[in-house]
């Protein structure tokens, strides 16, 4: 059995929220997650909803400072949020800009010397982290979905399109929807990917979605004061995509909110009762 760490215990709505860490085989480096489990899974196994956070974060913000786990309680939902990248891999410039490296991971696999060591994000999110949670947390494996945020939403938009069958829904916040033609996307595709651009596109949740649907419709909030909104993000270009390929998806936007987990937290339970509607069906 893979070797767990269990850094932190916390009560929590009645549930456990656990700070755990563990050798990954695939990134080649310690790994670090949080999990909230509710009350019910003291007596079965529960529905997981994966989150992907952005850039800058860790582990931890989305257990801080979204407000999930009132609802996640009362519903019966996991809650599983992994960190967005390898740490202290000595790779060189890992650690030279926030948008880049260290809490950078893109949640791809990386191909180019130095990053594809340890930077295989795709695979351990998709893979690897879901089957330690599932052997060691009472956790049920056939009821699984994904969400995230900015970075993360991309990550949650292409490990949904690239494994219909693994997730039964996908939501994202604010999700960088064309990263192969924004700054930040260009900018770690290139390190992480190489320079030929035909690579990048099996990590591009517009170019995806033409080829590959997820099974259940996609639901998507956007703040209409993001200052990200038109250069980085481009949620229109995807829902064009959707559009023409006949993915369902619902893309609202919202006034007044920005980037921040404010926005975040006040719309969680919409994608909660969201994800439970697949959870349960």
């Amino acid at each position: 059995m893979e070797l767990l760490n269990i850094h932190s215990r916390t009560r929590c709505f009645d549930g456990w929220l656990y700070n755990c860490s563990h050798p990954s085989s695939v990134c080649h480096s310690e790994m670090r997650f949080a999990i909230f489990l509710p009350p019910q899974a003291e007596t079965h196994p529960v529905p997981a909803l994966y989150w992907l956070s952005g850039l800058s974060c860790t582990e931890e913000n989305f257990m801080a400072k979204a407000g999930a786990q009132r609802l996640a309680s009362a519903l019966g939902i996991a809650l599983i949020a992994p960190d967005t990248s390898p740490r202290n891999t000595g790779i060189a410039g890992e650690d030279d800009a926030w948008d880049l490296g260290s809490s950078a991971g893109f949640y791809v696999n990386a191909t180019q010397p130095g990053w594809r060591e340890h930077y295989q994000m795709y695979d351990y999110v998709t893979q690897e982290l879901p089957a330690l949670i599932e052997s060691r947390f009472v956790v049920d494996p056939a009821r699984k979905s994904i969400s995230g945020h900015s970075m993360g939403g991309h990550g949650a938009l292409i490990a949904a399109l690239k494994n219909p069958q693994a997730y039964r829904s996908v939501s994202a916040f604010a999700p960088i929807c064309t990263p192969s033609l924004c700054p930040w996307g260009e900018k770690a595709f290139t390190a992480y990917l190489g320079d030929d651009r035909s690579s990048w596109m099996s990590y591009d949740a517009t170019s995806l979605v033409a080829a590959d649907q997820h099974k259940n419709p996609i639901f998507i909030d956007q703040g209409k004061d993001d200052k990200f909104l038109d250069l980085q993000l481009n949620p229109l270009a995807f829902k064009t995509a959707c559009e023409a390929s006949e993915q369902a998806l619902t893309l609202r936007f919202h006034d007044g909110y920005d980037h921040s987990y404010f926005f975040i937290a006040t719309f969680m339970e919409d994608h909660l009762r969201f994800h439970a509607d697949y959870l349960f069906d």
